[in-house]
């Protein structure tokens, strides 16, 4: 029999929800580019609800245990004497969320002599350390697409926030209890017309060229593999051979980059001194792809009109983090693909793969990241997204 840790985020400062907001969620079966949504055997929870948090255990507790397996979830990840440690060494099983990363480190792993899959609930397993686990005779999997909508859409919200200066302007009629419409409006402009880029166009980017198209902006992308000549033609985009020349040309630029040598740091004061003065950066990819002072600086000094993320370093940050106070950002702890439908998918995703895994199946090649201390090949390029 096996045991899982479920490494999962806090359940709601005011208890696990009585109630939701509404009744039902939309049903998704499948997205863009045929891929079909997760197909687990059954499940044995209601989707609209809290899953991602402890007391939602993302409805596996009843499918493992009529199994005889034993399922630990825990959100206690950090410290010599955390719960992640104390139950690491005779789990079979991690499930860990970009949300709320429990970083499988080489020692971490190393001390797991019986860990043999660790699944990432939803997308992104940078938080494994994948040489380690390849090693270690690992396979690492991840809920492919699950939530990339989620994040889209999160990331067209952030950038309209910034442009028109919701923030401070929700700020005056609340916290100040204000109306102050010139205060409210000073720093506030219009996306139509503004040159629009992302950083990466695999599915959450080229998602989210989509749902800017219609603002009637100028859009542009870099990716080191171009997109089809006939979505380039569609959807009017311009490409770019390199960072350099995208962050240039734009006034809003997104990131939907994955984290890796390459582009660590990558936004630092050479790259974003470059940008136009009063450009705009939204990061809902990886928080270490950009400097984290160097975005205090520019926004303090005007070279940055706004920064809006959803990804910080660590997760969570400490108090003090100077994002949390910088001026002109939007930042929202990570919870863009976090979403009651994203969970309700990203759910489904795992226990389809641990359905897979404990039968002896094999798991859906879009989920694989490694198989069995390999590489899978999730077809992802240096400025690409698997998820």
């Amino acid at each position: 029999m096996a045991k899982i840790l479920a490494v999962l985020y806090p359940d709601p400062v005011g208890g696990y929800p009585p109630d939701y907001a509404r009744d039902e969620i939309p049903t998704i079966t499948g997205y863009p580019g045929g891929q079909t949504a997760p197909t687990p055997q059954a499940i044995d929870f209601t989707p609209g609800h809290l899953l991602g948090c402890v007391s939602g255990e993302l409805g596996l507790r009843r499918f493992l245990e009529d199994r005889g397996h034993t399922l630990v979830v825990t959100s206690d990840k950090e410290g010599a004497d955390s719960a992640l440690d104390r139950e690491l060494p005779d789990a079979d099983v991690v499930v860990s969320q970009p949300f709320w990363p429990a970083y499988l480190t080489p020692e971490r792993i190393a001390a797991a002599p019986r860990l043999r899959l660790a699944i990432t609930a939803g997308i992104g397993s940078d938080h494994v350390d994948l040489p380690s686990a390849i090693g270690h005779g690992m396979t690492v999997a991840e809920v492919t697409f699950s939530n990339s909508i989620s994040v889209s859409e999160h990331a067209v919200m952030q950038i309209l926030t910034l442009v028109h200066n919701y923030m401070p302007a929700h700020e005056w009629v609340t916290t100040k209890k204000g109306w102050n419409i010139a205060d409210s409006v000073s720093r506030a402009y219009d996306l139509e017309g503004m040159d629009v880029g992302v950083l990466g166009s695999g599915r959450i980017g080229k998602a989210v060229l989509r749902r800017l198209k219609p603002f009637d902006v100028t859009l542009h992308y870099c990716d080191v593999h171009r997109l089809a000549e006939e979505v380039e033609e569609e959807m009017e985009l311009t490409w770019h051979p390199d960072a350099r020349s995208l962050a240039s040309a734009v006034d809003v630029l997104s990131i939907h980059t994955p984290l890796h040598p390459q582009t660590q740091n990558l936004f630092d004061d050479e790259l974003i001194g470059a940008m136009k003065r009063g450009s705009y950066i939204v990061n809902t990819a990886r928080a270490l792809i950009v400097n984290r002072d160097a975005v205090v600086r520019a926004l303090d000094s005007g070279q940055l009109a706004g920064y809006a993320g959803d990804v910080w370093y660590p997760q969570p940050p400490p108090p003090d983090h100077p994002w949390r106070t910088m001026p002109y950002q939007a930042m929202t702890p990570h919870v863009s693909g976090s979403t009651l439908a994203a969970q309700a998918r990203y759910a489904a995703g795992t226990r389809e793969i641990l359905e897979c895994w404990l039968d002896g199946r094999p798991i859906r090649p879009e989920y694989l990241i490694v198989e069995g201390g390999g590489l899978a090949g999730t077809g992802a390029s240096s400025y690409t997204v698997a998820g």
